[in-house]
């Protein structure tokens, strides 16, 4: 029930393009009753039973003003044109509602398409935004695949079980509606004894269909730990090949791709019994109802005649279709419910970094970061404990220490990729909690130990978030990182395209660009999270001068784990284990006999 709320608060903004589907669906409805009950004249014509009616009487909104009046029209039409000439008005008019019940049915589906086509797309929007606001934290634990699966596979799913079945339910109940309100009129009786088996009917498909879901459900959860194989082998290419771990990886696939396909397997089994199960129960209903409506007839024991009886078998056996559909659709729905289940929980996933309603717009740094005492943890587990330290504006504060020290977790918590579990953080003694996110993140410049590129050019790249550029401004930014000489030697200079995450480019290359995409961006305080210690000695030159560059009148905080880097820093500051247990300068802290930075140093001398 909770999953078809989220779904008609995704169809809400598309309500009139569906009450104009359901207009037309009753319509055609109407047109499809009125063919078919024409097959009564049909039959009086053919077998000459047709009863002559002098004067249909005074109008009035009856149902047997309009049989006597339809008679009068058909006796006296026979009279002036002959059993012949009945026969193709008969036809005509047959033709004619046809001609209108399928052109209201394509009016029926052009609105439909657009409510499919705009919820979708809402859908995957949404998804996409959310992802965007979710915390780092979110993505430590979510597996890139399985989310991947969920914005791809799940939506789509969404849209061809939910969404097509939505067409079913807005059209199939018009015309079970239109026709049992039609079968009532010709035989009252009849028809409650139908209606009692239909019941049986439901029960049956429904205890079919209700397995279906959880099926779905954990098959869609193994189509996302597959991706997340493939998507693992993908990035992780050089090391399966250099280690020689294809067969390893085979076998992980095929365990996963085994345990998806025996899941989808039975999903699929059951989505098919859908059809056949609803036309033999649909087939066992017709049969009874032609035995107990022809002894009615034989026994001349109501008003129903023969060409009634054909009638009236005809139009019952229009519903079964409609019936079917639906059944179909509610296995369709059971499997889709699966997806949105999976897109509901990305959806209504905590956004831990919420922005305050009266939040501090704020354009400049000028005094201070100060860090109070910040606590963090992953999971329970501490990884900052206490962290008390005071930056000043214009100083290069380069933090050491072991890895898992929790170097990083520092660094992300300034720009709010996560917030602080106890403790604060103050620029200008403002908490940033209370600052605008945007305005926030606008005062920070990232250069991480593996940048990141995008697919595009190299002007994009290097303009990536900066709304006003010129080529100026990107030629001054590449050159003040060094990348200027090898962006021309490219086939098409800054309009050259980088691939993906810039897989054309080497190591140093890489993180020039990045480097530049900070220079761009222009902010007065710098993140440089190991920026070289992935590059070899020349890229390291090169990118080392860049950023030294960089840096000039910023206040910047370098994590570093080569000390070489960093022994010109105002302020070098050692953690272990998620605590501050040295602050000084690079010649302050070797002069501690047994410091944990003097250990550092020695081992890296070595």
């Amino acid at each position: 029930m909770k999953n078809l709320r989220v779904l008609i608060r995704y169809l809400a903004p598309y309500k009139w393009a569906a009450v104009r589907n359901i207009l037309y669906n009753l319509l055609s409805a109407l047109f499809a009753l009125l063919s078919f009950t024409l097959v009564i004249p049909f039959l009086k014509i053919l077998f000459n039973r047709v009863e002559t009616v002098s004067h249909p009487g005074d109008f009035e909104m009856s149902l047997s003003y309009f049989s006597d009046f339809g008679r009068y029209y058909l006796s006296d039409f026979i009279a002036v044109n002959g059993q012949s000439g009945a026969l193709i008005l008969v036809v005509i008019i047959v033709i004619v509602a046809s001609l209108f019940k399928n052109g209201f049915i394509f009016l029926a589906y052009s609105s439909m398409s657009f409510i499919r086509a705009s919820t979708v797309r809402d859908i995957r929007r949404n998804l996409y935004h959310k992802l965007l606001r979710l915390p780092l934290s979110f993505f430590t634990e979510a597996r890139k695949g399985d989310v991947m699966t969920r914005i791809s596979n799940d939506v789509q799913e969404i849209e061809v079980s939910v969404m097509a079945s939505l067409n079913i339910f807005f059209k199939d109940p018009m015309y079970i509606i239109i026709y049992v309100i039609y079968l009532f009129v010709s035989s009252f009786e009849l028809t409650l004894f139908a209606l009692a088996l239909l019941p049986i009917s439901g029960w049956l498909i429904g205890r079919a269909s209700r397995t279906l879901r959880s099926s779905a459900f954990l098959s869609q959860q193994y189509l996302g730990r597959l991706l997340s194989v493939v998507e693992e082998t993908l990035t992780g290419l050089r090391i399966v090949k250099g280690f020689n771990a294809e067969e390893k990886m085979k076998v992980q696939f095929a365990e996963s791709n085994d345990r998806y396909s025996k899941v989808f397997k039975r999903v699929i089994r059951k989505a098919y019994l859908a059809t056949p199960l609803s036309e033999f129960l649909g087939t066992i209903v017709v049969m009874v109802l032609m035995y107990v409506g022809g002894k009615l007839v034989l026994n001349d024991s109501s008003s129903m005649t023969p060409d009634k009886l054909i009638a009236y078998l005809i139009i019952f056996s229009q519903i079964i279709p409609p019936a079917k559909s639906i059944t179909t659709g509610m296995f369709a729905i059971q499997k889709g419910m699966a997806s949105i289940d999976r897109v509901d929980h990305i959806l209504n996933a905590e956004e831990k970094i919420i922005e305050k309603e009266n939040a501090i717009a704020i354009d400049g740094f000028n005094e201070t970061i100060e860090f109070r005492g910040v606590w963090y943890a992953y999971n329970s587990e501490p990884v900052l404990r206490d962290v008390s330290l005071k930056i000043k504006k214009g100083q290069t504060v380069a933090i050491v220490g072991k890895s898992g020290a929790g170097k990083s977790t520092l660094a992300d918590l300034l720009p709010r990729f996560m917030d602080v579990d106890q403790g604060s953080i103050l620029i200008d003694g403002l908490d940033i909690r209370d600052l605008k996110v945007r305005n926030l993140r606008y005062l920070m410049g990232i250069v991480s130990q593996q940048p990141l590129l995008f697919n595009t050019s190299f002007k994009q790249n290097i303009a990536f978030g900066v709304e006003n550029f010129n080529m100026e401004q990107i030629e001054y930014a590449a050159r003040i990182a060094n990348a200027h000489e090898f962006i021309i030697e490219t086939e098409d200079g800054y309009e050259n395209l980088v691939g993906e995450s810039g897989n054309k480019l080497s190591g140093g290359q890489r993180q020039r660009i990045s480097i530049a995409r900070a220079i761009m961006a222009n902010p007065p305080i710098l993140i440089l999270d190991e920026a070289t210690s992935a590059l070899d000695t020349e890229s390291e030159r090169l990118v080392q001068d860049a950023i030294i560059k960089l840096m000039k009148s910023r206040t910047s905080i370098v994590i570093a784990h080569r000390l070489s880097t960093i022994l010109h820093a105002d302020l070098i500051v050692v953690m272990d284990e998620g605590r501050i247990v040295e602050t000084g300068t690079h010649a302050e802290l070797m002069e501690k006999e047994d410091g944990f930075y003097k250990k550092l140093h020695s081992f890296q001398a070595i």
